[in-house]
């Protein structure tokens, strides 16, 4: 609470005494806590000048790194603290936590097997060491030791994303009706007023595991409940995972929306004419016509179709005008098509089956 008297009396000290590291360490964590960063760091700096083996600046660093995200340069300042201080449990157990942010899940865990393996069984090491797991892969252990966490947790030290990271556990081992439990068990925790970010982060989950329908009603319900905070993307992995869930009623109705509100991504038009065509998998309707051409005739600066995406248009194309008996389309789309495939299939049977007068085309 004497924060200004605290600060006269260490640069009192660093006046007479220039080498004065402590002095120094802590100068540097006052302005820290002032939210003075740059001369936090510079008299950090001044404490490892004079006496690079004090720990105290290091750890501080560390600290403040880690506080915004910097978790790589948090672990180079946590390591070289280390070097110089006693490595009680408590610094151990930073560390772990460090490796575990920085992404090093290999150090994590081999960190939290250590602990266990000493006989210190605090749920936070089972907790680190099964969300490490499942980064890693390690499916069956991640599991049995999330269970574990979560059995010896106090409830009130459980949050939202502890939850979030049980569920995809659960995806991980094909448990996936218990993983959507635990997904609104992360929703219903969370305390924000805005929770689209959450809503975001269980879709994602959903449709990275290809849970398409899951991951759909997920992405819909954002949009529904948070229009405001809907993003293209959100739309279109809507429609995407209806898509490949196979609704296709359901995909439409979202790239329809897409490119309501979102005009200026010629995805959400290319994708209505996917899901119509899909609908529409033969080509004697048409109704993936009008979306093919208005996507092909979108003039946006900086975009380029894809190869695949125009195959996927022209083969549609050609199949309609064939079955319409319109043979100059027919011949123009199955042009179109070999260009960028020579060996494709589907014009050559095309053309076979005009020469011997399968349909009415002139």
């Amino acid at each position: 609470g004497g924060g200004g008297e605290a600060m006269s009396s260490y640069e009192k000290i660093v006046e007479k005494d220039p080498k004065n590291s402590l002095a120094f360490s802590r100068i540097g964590k006052l302005w820290y806590d002032a939210k003075n960063y740059k001369l936090a760091l510079e008299n950090w700096e001044k404490a490892k000048e004079a006496d690079p083996k004090n720990p105290l600046p290091y750890r501080d660093l560390a600290d403040a790194y880690s506080y915004v995200g910097k978790y790589d340069l948090s672990k180079q300042n946590l390591e070289k603290y280390l070097e110089y201080s006693d490595k009680t449990d408590e610094d151990m157990e930073r560390y772990m936590d460090i490796l575990f942010l920085s992404k090093d899940y290999k150090g994590a865990v081999s960190k939290a097997e250590e602990f266990i393996g000493k006989g210190k069984t605090k749920p936070r090491y089972y907790g680190i060491l099964a969300f490490s797991q499942y980064e890693l892969g390690d499916s069956v252990n991640a599991l049995k030791n999330a269970d574990i966490y979560f059995q010896k947790q106090d409830p009130k030290k459980i949050y939202p994303n502890d939850y979030r990271q049980y569920g995809k556990i659960q995806l991980q081992n094909s448990r996936v009706e218990e993983a959507d439990k635990y997904f609104n068990k992360a929703v219903d925790m969370d305390t924000s007023k805005n929770k689209s970010e959450a809503f975001r982060e269980n879709a994602e989950a959903l449709r990275a595991a290809r849970e398409w329908m899951m991951a759909y009603k997920w992405y819909d319900r954002l949009i529904r409940q948070y229009p405001d905070d809907a993003k293209a993307l959100d739309y279109f992995y809507a429609g995407f995972s209806a898509y490949y869930g196979r609704d296709y009623n359901a995909a439409a109705k979202a790239y329809e929306a897409m490119e309501a509100k979102f005009p200026d991504q010629p995805s959400a038009t290319y994708w209505r004419g996917r899901t119509a065509a899909a609908i529409d998998n033969e080509g004697k309707e048409g109704t993936a016509v009008p979306f093919y051409t208005k996507w092909m005739e979108l003039n946006i600066q900086g975009y380029e179709r894809k190869p695949n995406d125009l195959m996927q248009a022209y083969q549609y194309l050609s199949l309609y005008y064939y079955n319409k008996s319109d043979k100059d389309n027919t011949i123009k789309y199955v042009e179109k098509i070999e260009s960028i495939e020579p060996g494709n299939a589907q014009p050559k049977q095309i053309r076979e089956a005009l020469k011997s007068g399968g349909n009415k085309a002139k």
